[in-house]
């Protein structure tokens, strides 16, 4: 297997990756009972660790994925970006079949074999998608979405180097899928790591205005990305709508398309009374989101 090497090397470094972070100072729980509830909800015990990860994935995206996406969208014409994605996307066929079946989802399983094999002899490797002419519609599934299915807990949220937004749950579907992608028993390491580069810069190219703009208008752009990973992740372990993808500043970034991020409503002062001294009223502080 030619990349036997590569897998061997990338296991390795997501096992020390892990292993520091678990090893790391975790968030310390809040004693008041409403903090503890959103601390709970936020699912994040290793936030300061985290949120360290994520600062590195965002300069990552400032000073090379996203100006690399900016110059991939401006050489290359809508068309041939269309034919680049096509193809990724009927290259990760097979693992999406393989997840289809190991859910019981057969019915899945068999139009994503269908949609794979016209797109592959028909529309020429991918390059058209012929499938969705005849009403076979692509979907994706992963390991992460399998173990759910299975019944396993999410586990901790983790922020990943590179790779961004995940859990102990995704983390492990992320390392089985790239073992078992077919395409890994055939190529080495130079062409894995190409299609991997390709696919975090068309990635990005696509959504350049739309995370600029979410990035703005978020109270805490760290919980903001925190929230709607884990509901995107929900949305499609459920087989909803996958909305619009916003990978940056890593490969991985998925949000629904339709997520409004609100801003925290100020408490207005209470009034004083006429002519009687107000009572001093204990302070409220909007909290936003997470």
């Amino acid at each position: 297997m030619k990349n036997k090497s590569f897998f061997r090397f990338s296991a390795r470094i997501c096992g020390v990756a892990l292993a520091a972070m678990l090893m790391t100072a975790c968030a310390t729980p809040p004693t008041d009972p409403e903090a503890r509830k959103a601390f709970d909800e936020a699912n994040d015990p290793l936030e300061p660790t985290n949120r360290t990860i994520f600062e590195f994935n965002m300069a990552f995206d400032k000073y090379l994925l996203k100006p690399a996406a900016e110059g991939y969208r401006w050489s290359l014409p809508d068309d041939t970006r269309a034919v680049i994605r096509r193809v990724l996307q009927n290259l990760r066929a097979p693992v999406t079949f393989g997840n289809d079946v190991l859910q019981g989802n057969m019915g899945r399983a068999m139009e994503t074999l269908m949609r794979m094999t016209v797109n592959t002899v028909m529309g020429m490797g991918g390059m058209f998608d012929v499938a969705g002419q005849y009403g076979l519609q692509r979907h994706e599934e992963d390991f992460g979405q399998t173990l759910a299915v299975w019944g396993f807990d999410e586990g901790p949220y983790l922020m990943l180097p590179i790779f961004g937004p995940s859990n102990i749950r995704d983390a492990i579907g992320l390392g089985v899928d790239s073992v078992a992608d077919p395409l890994g028993w055939f190529l080495g390491w130079p062409e894995l790591a190409a299609r991997a580069v390709v696919e975090g810069v068309d990635k990005r190219s696509q959504v350049i205005e739309p995370l600029d703009e979410l990035e703005r208008t978020s109270v805490d752009f760290y919980a903001t990305i925190r929230s709607l990973y884990r509901q995107r992740r929900m949305d499609e372990i459920n087989n909803g709508a996958p909305g619009m993808n916003l990978p940056a500043p890593s490969i991985s970034y998925d949000f629904p398309d339709d997520e409004k991020i609100a801003e925290p409503t100020p408490t207005p002062a209470p009034a004083p009374a006429a002519e009687t001294p107000a009572t001093p009223a204990p302070s409220l502080v909007a909290k936003p989101a997470s």
